[in-house]
């Protein structure tokens, strides 16, 4: 993640989209992956296509001779890509908080290519403030992106993949959804509900050949924190709390994308694919303390928990 242009509000612990596992890619394909040479071409639809993660994962998926149907707000950035790939590539203009156009969008793309066997739910934003900064305005633009555009998408594409009896939606969580941090909680809320909402779906959809994974992604280099922020009004109150976080955040290393696209290149050939994986070593590692902080304190209160009956 590039950090924003405005220094005093650079802030929190963190906010991203995905991943690697590791830091080396094996020659051969993974246990139980179908090599691409002996597979039919996929068809992909990406939000948030145009820039950042969901870039990568479109590259990612031409390059091993699938199909994409990639979508964003602005997709002028995609006709290289259009250019590259003909026949192969269609970049439609989609804003996902539009439930209607999303729909819309969805038909346009099965009409051209017929199916649709993976679905990344990858647009996103962030919007960084403290909770007592943040406007209804600010919070409701950016859940309608954030968590709403994944639900609009997750909705259009089911009936296709149900009647298909295959897919796989893949939702781009964060590992700021592992805990609230300061400065990036409604990120971090939107990014649980999304979690929750994946969750639910893939319980849904399983006995209908559909499959979900969440992926608990660290940071990454993009232009989440430049072309997809929202800040809010400081109050000075809280200067101290964002100087610190400002310092920890200067410290932190974002990983190339690519490195998240080969991952989840191998998690699509997976037969059995988790419902939920935390990619990269920082995002592995927080989540990992997290967990084992929440254990300790649910035993540490075992016994005034169990008062409640």
């Amino acid at each position: 993640m590039t950090t924003p242009s405005n220094p005093t509000v650079a802030a929190s612990a963190p906010v991203s989209t995905a991943a690697p596992a590791s830091t080396t890619r094996s020659a051969s394909p993974a246990a139980g992956t179908t090599p691409a040479a002996v597979r039919e071409p996929r068809v992909w639809f990406v939000t948030g296509a145009s820039r950042g993660l969901g870039r990568a994962f479109t590259e990612a998926a031409l390059a091993a001779g699938d199909r994409v149907v990639g979508v964003a707000r602005d997709i002028a950035p995609l006709a290289e890509l259009a250019a590259a790939h003909e026949g192969r590539f269609l970049a439609l203009p989609l804003d996902v908080s539009d439930r209607d156009a999303v729909f819309a969008c969805v038909e346009r793309a099965v009409s051209v290519f017929g199916r649709l066997d993976v679905v990344v739910n990858n647009a996103g934003n962030v919007l960084m403030g403290m909770v007592e900064e943040v406007t209804e305005a600010q919070v409701r633009a950016h859940l309608d992106v954030n968590f709403f555009g994944a639900v609009w998408v997750s909705q259009a594409v089911l009936p296709h993949l149900r009647r298909q009896g295959s897919g796989h939606i893949l939702a781009i969580g964060s590992m700021g959804s592992a805990a609230g941090f300061a400065s990036t909680g409604f990120y971090g809320a939107g990014k649980a509900a999304l979690e929750n909402m994946a969750g639910a779906l893939a319980m849904e959809t399983a006995g209908f050949g559909v499959r979900v994974t969440l992926v608990q992604a660290g940071g990454y280099e993009t232009t989440l924190f430049t072309q997809g922020l929202t800040l809010t009004e400081e109050i000075d109150a809280y200067a101290p709390l964002r100087d610190e976080l400002n310092k920890m955040w200067a410290e932190s290393q974002d990983v190339d994308p690519a490195r998240a696209a080969e991952v989840v290149m191998e998690l699509v050939d997976l037969p059995d694919p988790p419902r939920r994986i935390v990619l990269g070593d920082l995002a592995w590692d927080l989540v990992a303390q997290i967990d084992a902080d929440r254990r300790e304190e649910h035993v540490k209160w075992e016994s005034l928990s169990r008062l409640g009956g």
